[in-house]
């Protein structure tokens, strides 16, 4: 496994790699933040399997953070996550510093409208610009021909891939699975901020998720009672503190007409993200039925 912290190495790396690619041969990309868990470890067996080589890249981005955001506290392991990569079958990992990323604060912003208007667009101000302007950067240095990101950030999943569109990036981006503990909760790095107690209590997130689809099959709401009923499970535990609980089209993340009973087949996705002390964590879950 290659380690690089320079661009320079980086590029070198990804030279040797496309020298070596024989015809229908791909690279594969899993950019993240670092402090890896089994969620970001499946995103890289995922590409090892599908492609010759894949890189890793680890750099928590200050553009994407607020200004009261958890930028300075935000969890780091280098060596816990050289290792997990190295078992994964990573070929090559991108660990820059800031100064490497930015030598200069960037003038350039990479800004898709629509898609991050809403939930953590709307909560984050800024934050998707942050991402965009990463993740051109980080496209545009690996050349991959697959990039692969979780489903917990939905959100940023339809982002990264308006971009894509909408600029030609030639990668495909493939959406993947979340990935979970054995009682629900989605495996983020922020999980690791929790108390014990609020460990315990924000199950009730994946909880209000499995329970709309059962109210759903039960028959018809509309998506101000499917929503009524996600906030009052969610506030039946004492810690736990709404950002937002919506229902939208997805990948557009368009509205939908509030009193409409639910039907159609076109997806939804009802996503949540909910304080528990000063932690904040986000969950969603796609939806379809018949109509």
């Amino acid at each position: 496994m290659i380690l690089c912290r320079t661009i320079p190495e980086l590029k070198a790396a990804v030279s040797k790699f496309k020298r070596e690619l024989t015809e229908g041969e791909t690279i594969g990309f899993v950019p993240t933040m670092g402090y890896l868990h089994e969620g970001h470890a499946s995103l890289l067996r995922r590409s090892t399997k599908e492609n010759r080589f894949t890189v890793l890249s680890i750099f928590v981005n200050p553009m994407q953070f607020g200004p009261n955001e958890d930028l300075d506290k935000y969890p780091r392991n280098e060596e816990r996550d050289l290792a997990l990569a190295e078992a994964s079958g990573v070929h090559a990992v991108f660990l820059p510093s800031v100064e490497e990323m930015y030598p200069n604060r960037p003038l350039t912003k990479v800004t898709v409208s629509q898609v991050t208007e809403r939930l953590c667009g709307a909560s984050r101000p800024g934050h998707f610009d942050g991402v965009g302007l990463v993740v051109g950067k980080l496209f545009h240095l690996v050349q991959p021909d697959r990039s692969y990101f979780g489903m917990k950030d939905a959100q940023q999943v339809a982002v990264v891939q308006q971009m894509v569109d909408d600029l030609n990036f030639p990668v495909e981006i493939v959406p993947c699975p979340i990935v979970r503990e054995p009682d629900g909760l989605a495996l983020s790095s922020r999980n690791v901020y929790l108390s014990a107690e609020q460990r315990q209590q924000a199950v009730v997130l994946s909880q209000s998720l499995e329970l709309a689809k059962k109210w759903l099959d039960e028959g018809k709401l509309t998506p101000n009672e499917l929503l009524q009923r996600v906030q009052n499970h969610i506030t039946s535990v004492p810690q736990a503190e709404i950002d937002y609980v919506e229902l939208l089209t997805y990948p557009r993340l368009e509205q939908v007409p509030a009193n409409d009973p639910i039907s159609g087949s076109s997806p939804l996705i009802l996503a949540l993200a909910v304080k528990f002390g000063t932690t904040r964590l986000i969950d969603n879950t796609l939806l379809t039925f018949g109509g």
